[in-house]
C-alpha cells in the first residue's frame, strides 16, 4: 500500500462510519491524519472507532442537512484542534428505484437535501476555516451516475451531477488559494447503499462496467487520501473517474 503523508492533519468524513466513508477514514488514520468522523447513526460510529482502533479518531453525531450544526461542530472542532485541514463530503443515499412519473416529490426532495444541498453547506461553512489557515483539501464524493443518468434512480443522478458542478464552480473560486476542491465518480461498490436499491438497478449497474465487477472501497480510499494530500498540488475543480471503464466522458 502506498502512504501519503497526512500527518498532523486535521480531517472531518462525512458518513465516515461505513462504507466508502468508513474505507476513507482507516486510509486516513494510516497516513497519519486526526480524523472526526461526523455521522447521524451513533452505533455504527462507536462501532467504527473501535474497529480502527486509534486515539486520533474521534467522532460527531452531525447533521449535514443542518446548516447552524454543522458551523456549531465546525467550530468545536478548531477549538479542540486549531485548525481543519481536510473536508471529504460523503454522506449520501441512494432514495427510490423508479421512474421520474411516480417519483414521489417528498423523496426528491429528501435525496437532494442530503445529497446535494449538504455538500452545499459543508463546504460554505468549511471554506472560512481553511482561508484562514491558508491551506485546505475538499473532496466531494459524486457518482458515475451524475455524469451518466441512471434510469429509475433520477434524484440521485441528479444530485450527484449537482455535486459536479459544485465542485468545479468552488475550485475555480479558489484556485488561487492554497485549497484544492475536487470529486470523484466512483461505480457502485457492495456498501449498504446496496439495500436501498432494488436487484434489478443493481444488475443493471453491473451491466455497464467494462472491468464486470463494482468498485472496492479500498480503492476509492486510496484515491481520496491523494486528492486530500499536499502532493496533490495542483489539480482542482477536477472530477476523477473510478468507473472501471463505464464513464464516456
Amino acid at each position: 500500500m502506498i502512504k501519503f503523508n497526512l500527518t498532523n492533519r486535521v480531517a472531518i468524513v462525512t458518513g465516515g462510519a461505513q462504507g466508502f466513508g468508513l474505507a476513507i477514514t482507516e486510509r486516513f488514520i494510516q497516513s497519519g491524519a486526526k480524523v472526526i468522523i461526523w455521522d447521524i447513526d451513533e452505533d455504527a460510529a462507536k462501532k467504527a472507532i473501535a474497529k480502527v482502533g486509534s486515539e486520533n479518531l474521534n467522532y460527531q453525531i452531525v447533521d449535514v442537512s443542518n446548516f447552524e450544526n454543522i458551523n456549531k461542530s465546525l467550530k468545536e472542532i478548531e477549538n479542540q484542534h486549531g485548525k481543519i485541514d481536510i473536508f471529504v463530503n460523503n454522506a449520501g443515499i441512494a432514495g427510490m428505484n423508479t421512474t421520474v412519473a411516480e417519483y414521489p416529490v417528498e423523496e426528491w426532495n429528501k435525496v437532494i437535501n442530503l445529497n446535494l444541498n449538504s455538500v452545499f453547506y459543508c463546504c460554505k461553512a468549511v471554506v472560512p476555516f481553511m482561508i484562514k489557515n491558508d491551506y485546505g483539501r475538499i473532496v466531494n464524493i459524486a457518482s458515475i451516475a451524475g455524469k451518466e443518468g441512471n434510469p429509475n434512480a433520477s434524484a440521485y443522478s441528479t444530485s450527484k451531477a449537482g455535486v459536479i458542478g459544485l465542485t468545479k464552480s468552488l475550485g475555480k473560486e479558489l484556485a488561487l488559494k492554497n485549497i484544492a476542491v475536487n470529486c470523484v465518480t466512483p461505480a457502485a461498490a457492495k456498501t449498504r447503499i446496496f439495500d436501498q436499491m432494488t436487484e434489478e438497478h443493481i444488475n443493471y449497474m453491473l451491466s455497464k462496467i467494462p472491468r464486470n465487477r463494482f468498485a472496492k472501497v479500498d480503492e476509492l480510499a486510496s484515491l481520496v487520501t491523494w486528492l486530500s494530500s499536499e502532493e496533490n498540488s495542483f489539480s482542482t475543480s477536477a472530477v476523477f473517474d473510478l468507473s472501471g471503464g463505464r464513464a464516456t466522458y
